[in-house]
């Protein structure tokens, strides 16, 4: 069974429902070879510690362009940029533990400093 997470940003109140990847092939995979996300769904990708290397992303065979948040341990935005379908690698400026993918829309929701906050969670 796949868990979900709702995220909420305190700066506006948008929500977003993430599908939470848990282990390496989910990870590794993310968004890629699905055909399209909807506007207020995305995926969390989390690590054991903060790092701009393991916080990386690539868009290699992936067919749409997307909304990508880096945020710290206490999840707040550090990053923010859109990713180009086929773009070789992404990275924070800044370390991060949790990569949240988004529909490409939803970047002007999101700003550095933003503080996102677990809304629901289920398993």
């Amino acid at each position: 069974m796949k868990k979900n997470v709702t995220f909420m940003n305190l700066s506006n109140k948008k929500q977003i429902k993430t599908e939470v990847a848990e282990s390496f092939f989910p990870k590794f995979c993310g968004l890629m070879f699905r055909k399209e996300l909807a506007p207020d769904n995305g995926l969390i990708l989390s690590e054991s510690y903060e790092s701009i290397i393991n916080s990386s992303i690539h868009m290699l065979f992936m067919r749409f362009d997307i909304t990508v948040l880096w945020l710290n341990r206490e999840f707040i935005v550090v990053d923010k940029c859109v990713a180009r379908r086929w773009h070789p690698a992404y990275f924070s400026k800044f370390p991060a533990k949790h990569v949240l993918e988004l529909h490409v829309s939803q970047i002007d929701h999101f700003s550095v400093g933003d503080i996102l906050k677990i809304v629901d969670d289920q398993l």
